[in-house]
């Protein structure tokens, strides 16, 4: 298929209003278009529907895309719509008058892309023929294998498409894959020689940032509260966890939810919808939530716990900053976590992978180097600055001859002979005298209370220092006991020193936020109009409000104003159905918002006068417009200069009229107020040396 680069920048900006296309987008396009098996492995947010929605309107039949969630199907087609596209999905809570309509669409040819999950497939047999399909999207495609963090066994099923259909061209797409995951896809789709679009993972506007896990609640708290209107997800191991977080959110005037797979379907979806629609601003979620969902303005994303490998933590932060905006990624890392996450994956198949997985987690979360560095490395790409934009970079960890610590921390464990928990390790270092230390003696041991200067976490920060340097171990099958390792004799006997970093202070302070304290004032930007807009509009409609225009886009439109079809066109995001359907009421409300302003420009000294007239003080004119006194000051003077009914002179006595008028003969041409102030001895205020240069002037 013959199709020249302006037909496709031309449906771009028609069905998707973007002048150019990003990272490797063209490419993949013009390889799709040419019937060739194509693997696309692409960060969240870098346009990844687009490869094979914008080739779909160029094939004759359908696109069938295979998707996960049902969910994340709707989202998908009600998206393609905004843009004027005909999409639909077929799955098996549809009814049998509503699946014939899909096929009458498919067999008449009156629909470009068709959603459906795997285990619907089977249902469509009738229609799995290269008369009616010219192309399959697998989203998601790290679903298929095993080496993949989401793996469902229901995909395992799809190589059968190649065998059925070989002329049909098959493009796997997915955020999250190692080399690993890379092959098994290609095998188990059946497409080996598939071209491989490979970007970079990097996302740059994402802030990546890791704490220790102390008053993990109340440091949410004050992070949500110095973002108002914005939308996040935190996410948490367990269900509960996410209903006790909601609840603490909502006790604090937090918009939150909780959402886990304990819920019925009706609530998920109830809960899911609200929130891409911006009727709830928090989620708090299991990694039930969130795969495929294309909400662009999220704004930030906290994992309360550890995940348990760096693919899903990056798919997880993925979800935020999808507009390119910037983005916060807020990871606590506790030791707690790493001991449940051991756990979970005692007894699972592959176990040995998913500990060396959980492994590198960890060593992210404890890095002292570029975090940046640490996850692209991951998935084999290299970046030799550190990126700046990440808690290291920013705040580089100070570091410190910790050996004296070190010998100490390592010596309780040798006279606890490696039985003990850190817990009870800290315990005796720090001198407890609670019920285990009694019981067993330990108070009778040489260490005990040789630390007793240093605060339980900053012992604990130090020991998982040690740890991670190899100068002791956790034994995981031995009730989590820390003990030496071949490395520790070189500290205790040998005199090798130690390097450890000081232990960041997290302040605790949080400004409690009552029920009946309103959210923050929001000032009246166009940016927030055009919110608002935007949002009354998705109600309308029954859409989410990003569907309308992203972040990104209306940041545009506030930036350029665009008055005209022409100009309001040429904003990145803005198609033509979107200008038809759209245009009009964005461009009205800029005129209304800059028709407003203006107006208020030209008015504010005629409202001080007003107010003056009806005899309200300075003082009080200043607190009825919110204004400072001084501003008020210039307004009457201002006034008084254009011949208004303005009586100066009972805002300066006579006495020191003069003075101003004799400072003025001195200074003569000065205009500044400063050098009379000094010339005056600083015993005349500013504001009656304003006010008496004032009349002078208006006397000439």
């Amino acid at each position: 298929m013959q199709i020249t680069e302006q037909e496709l920048l031309e449906k771009l900006k028609v069905n998707f209003g973007y002048d150019s296309f990003r990272l490797e987008q063209q490419a993949i396009i013009e390889n799709i278009l040419a019937k060739k098996d194509t693997l696309v492995i692409m960060p969240t947010g870098g346009g990844k529907s687009i490869c094979y929605q914008l080739p779909a309107l160029f094939f004759e039949g359908v696109t069938l895309v295979i998707s996960p969630l049902i969910a994340l199907m709707k989202d998908q087609v009600d998206s393609l719509r905004a843009n004027g596209i005909s999409a639909t999905f077929f799955n098996s809570s549809q009814s049998t008058e509503e699946q014939q309509q899909v096929f009458d669409a498919i067999a008449s040819k009156s629909i470009k892309l068709l959603y459906v999950a795997p285990e619907s497939l089977s249902l469509l047999q009738n229609v799995l023929n290269q008369s009616y399909i010219s192309c399959i999207a697998v989203d998601e495609a790290h679903c298929i294998s095993a080496w993949g963090h989401d793996f469902r066994p229901s995909y395992k099923q799809l190589a059968f498409l190649k065998k059925s259909l070989p002329e049909i061209p098959i493009v796997a797409l997915t955020a999250t894959a190692d080399k690993a995951t890379q092959q098994d896809i290609l095998e188990q789709l059946a497409v080996p020689n598939a071209t491989q679009f490979i970007s970079s993972f990097n996302r740059e506007n994402i802030a990546l940032e890791v704490r220790p896990a102390n008053d993990r609640v109340q440091q949410i708290i004050k992070f949500i509260q110095r973002r108002p209107n914005e939308a996040g997800i935190i996410y948490c191991l367990s269900r509960k966890a996410t209903e006790q977080l909601a609840s603490k959110l909502q006790q604090n005037n937090i918009d939150a939810k909780a959402y886990h797979a304990g819920l019925s379907f009706e609530e998920r979806a109830k809960t899911q919808e609200a929130f891409i629609k911006d009727d709830c601003e928090v989620i708090c979620a299991t990694i039930a939530f969130g795969m495929g969902i294309d909400k662009s303005n999220v704004r930030w994303v906290i994992h309360y716990n550890m995940p348990k490998n760096i693919e899903g933590y990056y798919q997880e932060i993925g979800r935020s900053g999808r507009d390119g905006l910037p983005a916060k990624a807020l990871l606590f890392h506790s030791y707690a976590d790493v001991i449940q996450l051991r756990q979970f994956i005692e007894n699972t198949g592959n176990k040995e992978v998913q500990e060396a997985k959980l492994e590198r987690m960890k060593q992210f979360a404890e890095a002292t180097v570029c975090r940046r560095k640490i996850l692209l490395s991951y998935f084999g790409e290299l970046i030799e600055e550190n990126c700046g934009n990440c808690d290291v970079c920013k705040n580089p960890p100070q570091f410190f001859d910790g050996t004296v610590i070190a010998q100490k921390g390592l010596s309780a464990i040798y006279r606890l002979q490696g039985k003990e928990a850190m817990g009870t390790v800290i315990d005796v270092l720090r001198g407890a005298k609670n019920a285990t230390v009694l019981d067993r003696n330990y108070d009778k041991l040489k260490t005990y209370g040789v630390g007793n200067d240093i605060s339980w976490r900053d012992w604990q920060h130090y020991l998982i220092q040690l740890t991670n340097q190899g100068y002791c171990q956790i034994a995981f099958h031995l009730h989590n006991s820390l003990q030496l390792t071949e490395f520790s004799n070189k500290v205790l006997f040998e005199g090798e020193k130690v390097q450890l970093t000081t232990p960041v202070a997290f302040t605790k302070e949080v400004k409690t936020v009552t029920k009946e304290k309103k959210k923050k004032a929001v000032k009246d930007t166009l940016f927030e109009r055009l919110r608002k807009l935007r949002y009354r509009i998705a109600q309308e409609e029954d859409i989410a409000a990003y569907l309308v225009f992203n972040d990104a886009t209306l940041k545009e439109i506030e930036n350029e104003r665009p008055q005209s079809d022409e100009e309001f066109l040429a904003i990145s995001g803005v198609g033509q159905r979107k200008l038809e359907v759209y245009g009009a009421e964005f461009m009205e409300e800029i005129k209304t918002f800059l028709n407003e302003k203006k107006k208020t420009k030209k008015d504010t000294t005629l409202e001080t006068f007003k107010l003056y007239k009806e005899g309200f003080t300075v003082e009080g004119i200043a607190e009825n417009r919110g204004l400072k006194p001084t501003t008020i000051f210039s307004h009457l003077s201002k006034l008084y200069l254009e011949g208004k009914d303005v009586s100066l002179d009972e805002f300066i006595e006579a006495d020191t009229l003069a003075l101003v008028a004799n400072a003025k003969k001195v200074l003569k041409n000065e205009t500044a107020l400063k050098p009379y102030f000094e010339f005056l001895g600083e015993q005349v205020p500013y504001e009656k040396i304003r006010v008496g240069l004032t009349i002078l002037r208006r006397k000439g």
